[in-house]
């Protein structure tokens, strides 16, 4: 979990400013020093409290210390989320003061009512939201495509984040019996299983070999299961941890594909399943090529493309010279955040949720939001998702 410094500075700041604002008010409205003083003692507590926990070492650190950063700054930042709202609604309260009107005492209560149920709702994201599973089901009409897979159903599902549960596997169990529920032809996996290191998996192994499905579990890698996000000893030290991931998945009886492709056979009919290595845009490191997975994606053959981040369809697959029927992603989490069809992660992914087509109406996409969490530990809509994807001949 990286935390850029110049945004914490400034976030820093606009807290200290909400907690003088807070201190004032509470001076100048209330008889009685004490709310003062508690609201003094407990502000400069806490960030005793938070400047202590981003001193600690986060890309070396233990995952048991990465969890208590997570869930200490989550704590912090929803609490100032709270206390931000009442001081904008407080100030607009007070606007009437400049000409010698009267404070809106509504307004300001408001803004106390208001900025209470904005923590609530964060730690209902927090404690109870992100283990809400929804199963969302999608039909995809497919040109040429084989008789036998007519009906074929696919089930994804997307960005696990093992490392956030701990040791705690109930939720993936869960999960996993959601999957197997749906009695799927193929279960395929869109990348990040894991925050950081190999290591975050090896309790979910077990849990992780119970999907089943007629043509298996077929997996690609995200940009978290690189070990990118954490620093190594050496090189070698980094390559073992990816050797180990593939070793786990393969105990999990999945079919990881790493610029590679895997052909189902279902009578004299075949679908081509191609799986990319990561490939993405900046800050994320490019692993993948289209090319080496597949080496005539233009060909007659009917194909499904597994890629982490849909910003690859975007720039290679939706326009370019290639004959692929679906293209099936991950990445975006819809930012953790989707109120009535709405998320702030459209400001930074074109394809952020959901399925896309090109500007032909074809190539479709679809952009799975993930199970799991990173960085903060909550959903505030943006449930955790699983697709079933049902492959129509078109007419």
């Amino acid at each position: 979990m990286r935390i850029p410094m110049l945004p914490f500075v400034i976030l820093l700041i606009l807290c200290i400013a909400c907690d003088t604002y807070i201190y004032i008010i509470a001076k100048k409205r209330v008889r009685s020093s004490m709310p003062s003083k508690i609201q003094l003692i407990s502000s400069i507590a806490l960030y005793v409290f938070v400047l202590t926990i981003v001193a600690l070492p986060r890309r070396s650190g233990s995952d048991g210390q990465l969890l208590t950063i997570m869930w200490s700054l989550f704590g912090f930042i929803s609490v100032y989320m709270s206390k931000l709202l009442f001081c904008i609604m407080d100030l607009v309260a007070s606007i009437p003061c400049l000409w010698h009107g009267k404070r809106l005492r509504w307004m300001s209560i408001a803004g106390g009512i208001l900025s209470v149920l904005l923590f609530l709702l964060v730690w209902w994201g927090a404690l109870i939201n992100r283990f809400n599973i929804q199963v969302k089901e999608v039909e995809i009409p497919v040109k040429n495509l084989p008789e036998a897979f007519d009906g074929y159903k696919i089930v994804q599902f997307s960005d696990i984040h093992v490392g956030t549960f701990g040791q705690d596997t109930t939720f993936v169990g869960h999960l996993v019996d959601r999957i197997n529920s749906i009695n799927g032809d193929m279960i395929v996996f869109t990348g990040d299983i894991v925050n950081r290191k190999t290591e975050e998996l090896a309790p979910f192994v077990e849990v992780f070999s119970r999907l089943e499905a007629p043509d298996g579990v077929i997996s690609i890698l995200g940009n978290h299961d690189y070990g990118d996000y954490c620093d190594w000893q050496n090189e070698a030290s980094k390559a073992a941890n990816m050797r180990e991931l593939i070793e786990m998945q393969s105990k999990m009886g999945w079919n990881l594909l790493r610029n590679d492709h895997y052909t189902v056979y279902h009578d004299n009919d075949s679908l081509v399943v191609i799986g990319v290595e990561n490939v993405g845009d900046p800050p994320f490191k490019v692993y993948g090529s289209l090319k080496d997975s597949y080496p005539s994606p233009a060909d007659s053959a009917t194909k499904i493309l597994l890629t982490h981040n849909p910003a690859h369809w975007c720039q290679e697959i939706s326009e370019g010279k290639n004959n692929i029927a679906l293209t099936l992603s991950g990445h975006t989490h819809a930012m953790q955040m989707e109120l009535f069809g709405f998320s702030p992660a459209v400001f930074r992914y074109k394809t952020w949720g959901g399925l896309y087509k090109n500007n032909s109406g074809e190539r479709p996409l679809y952009v799975n939001i993930g199970a799991g969490t990173v960085g903060f530990p909550m959903r505030i809509g943006a449930t955790p998702e699983i697709t079933v994807i049902t492959l129509k001949k078109s007419r």
